[in-house]
């Protein structure tokens, strides 16, 4: 059963939580074999997205090609999380150059919208939805970037599947279908949605064939004209005149000054593997800093699905968030302590504050010293590996889809907080905090695998729970995604809110009842949700067999595929 957002039951009044029969792999949760092959591999959301990747890798394509290739169709089959109207972030391994490199495409808010407009409104947060919380979209100036440093084919080759979805149509799947009807009832009221997303006044239905003939042509005028028909040209035009009739303020200027940023990715190393992040203004340094606190734990004898182990997990996991809330921000506009906290100096100091015992209600970041979203991976022949992440954010984004184009601009400005001083608030030009990272592992200088698990906050402590099952309770890189999550919510965050009572601990079935029983008289808050824990997909490489592995969850409408 897919994951859908029902409302969270309150585990205290369950009686009974029986653990699943032990399976043939040993496990007592639902999972099943690894995708294996010699020549490459796709892992993406969606079957028709990772198919397409696979297509462009058999033409000779690169692995940053099939990306692209599979996040434009991603774009066309699964609007509710991703599109040419969002950001995306990518980290990528070289064959050629033996090397990670990590790339930004987020975009800024716009230069004429000011602080004191908000206040001078009567607003204490950025809307969720609507022309206020819309940024510069980064995507299609970044599959541009990625290309011109690795791509091998033509652009329009790559693009043409996408357009073709999108101009001919295809069968809508469950999950997407379930997330298409419930984001538009809080989108429908805005223009242009309902001829968009809704033909014939509902959203299709599982099965049923959707077309976008607004997004086809934009995605035909992108693989014409290029990044500049997106960030200069008549798409721009297009997405300016609507702004401004909806009150907006990002503007035909913003979007021609934009352009993605190559940066280096982060490290630190845990048990002998090192686990790269991107830097902030994302929260990819949080699940290093998770790990960092972790591994001064003796994780593996606690045994997965322990209470020892959700507690320890949980109380580093909050650690790491409330100075997410505090340091994580654009760093162009604040100075971010990365090296600080990411250091295992820093993580032995915060380890000290938790309990063995006890959970608790409220830990200050730490001192500052001086010095939400589709989830793909994809690995070629030539041995390139890419991790990548796109989002509109919150649901679909803002609910600004301008005229004839077939997409919704993202939303991510909301992420912005409006308190003076504070190292998030907003400005003119700034690129808000993000909750989107693609995650890498390697051994010996070498890669092993591109990962990562898509759902706003969950990130970080999702991306931990992998590397955990991996290394310390040696799951295979498909059990790793199976195993029941947690998820804790509450901590403080980068928008102002303060954590003051513990926070929430959500917990997947599949843990049993006297784990349960033993955090609740540790103090936690126990609820039950069957939705919010992550979309997982990975790619591993076998150095020794010289083979790929491919892994995608049942969270998801997701597959793994290989040649």
């Amino acid at each position: 059963m897919h994951k859908k957002l029902f409302p969270l039951i309150i585990l205290a009044i369950i009686p009974a939580f029986a653990v699943a029969q032990d399976r043939i792999t040993g496990r007592d949760f639902a999972t099943r074999s690894e995708v294996i092959a010699q020549n490459g591999m796709a892992a993406t959301s969606q079957p028709l997205a990772t198919q397409v990747a696979l297509d462009i890798l058999k033409k000779g394509g690169s692995a940053i090609d099939a990306a692209i290739a599979a996040d434009a169709v991603l774009g066309v089959v699964e609007p509710t999380g991703s599109g040419v109207g969002g950001d995306l972030f990518a980290i990528i391994w070289s064959a050629d150059k033996g090397k990670l490199y990590g790339l930004n495409a987020s975009g800024k808010s716009p230069r004429s919208l000011k602080l004191e407009y908000f206040r001078n409104n009567g607003l204490t947060r950025i809307p969720s939805y609507g022309p206020l919380s819309v940024s510069v979209p980064g995507c299609v100036d970044g599959w541009f970037e990625m290309h011109d440093m690795f791509g091998r084919l033509p652009i329009r080759d790559i693009l043409q599947p996408a357009i073709n979805y999108a101009r001919n149509g295809f069968p809508v799947s469950e999950v997407i279908a379930y997330y298409l009807a419930s984001n538009t009832q809080s989108l429908k009221d805005y223009p242009n949605i309902k001829e968009t997303y809704m033909p014939g006044g509902k959203t299709p239905a599982k099965g049923e064939i959707f077309r976008n003939p607004f997004l086809a042509n934009t995605l035909e005028k992108i693989a014409r004209g290029g990044r500049n028909e997106f960030y200069q040209g008549s798409i721009a035009k297009t997405i300016d005149v609507f702004m401004k009739s909806q009150g907006g303020f990002l503007s035909f200027d913003d979007l021609a000054r934009y352009h993605s940023e190559w940066v280096e990715p982060v490290s630190s190393s845990y048990r002998g593997y090192d686990v790269w992040e991107l830097p902030p203004n994302g929260q990819g340094i949080a699940t290093l800093q998770i790990l960092n606190i972790l591994e001064g734990f003796d994780i593996a004898s606690m045994g997965f699905g322990s209470a020892d182990y959700i507690h320890i997990f949980t109380e580093a996991k909050k650690l790491a968030y409330e100075d997410r809330a505090i340091f994580y921000a654009d760093p162009r506009f604040s100075s971010v302590p990365v090296s600080q906290l990411i250091s295992k100096k820093y993580a032995a100091e915060r380890r000290k504050l938790i309990s063995q015992d006890k959970a608790a209600k409220i830990y200050d970041p730490g001192r500052n010293e001086p010095q939400n979203t589709i989830y793909l991976t994809v690995a070629d022949k030539y041995g390139n590996m890419v991790s990548l992440i796109q989002s509109n954010y919150r649901g679909m984004g803002s609910g600004m889809c301008p005229p004839g184009l077939g997409f919704v601009l993202q939303d991510r400005g909301e992420m912005f907080t409006l308190e003076e001083g504070h190292a998030n608030v907003y400005a003119p030009g700034k690129r808000p905090f993000h909750t989107i990272i693609p995650g890498f592992i390697t051994r010996n200088g070498k890669p092993w695998v591109s990962f990562g698990v898509m759902g706003g906050d969950m990130q970080p402590q999702g991306q931990a729970q992998i590397v955990v099952n991996l290394i310390d309770f040696k799951m295979n890189l498909q059990e790793a995604g199976d195993a029941p999550r947690i998820h804790h919510i509450g901590s403080s965050e980068p928008t102002g809110e303060q954590m003051t009572d513990g926070g929430t601990l959500l917990l997947e079935s599949g843990f049993r009842w006297e784990v349960i029983q033993k955090l609740l008289a540790m103090g936690y808050k126990i609820q039950w949700d069957l939705g919010g824990y992550g979309g997982y997909q990975a790619i591993m490489w076998d150095d020794r067999n010289k083979v790929w592995y491919g892994a995608s969850e049942s969270r998801k409408d997701g597959q793994a595929a290989g040649y």
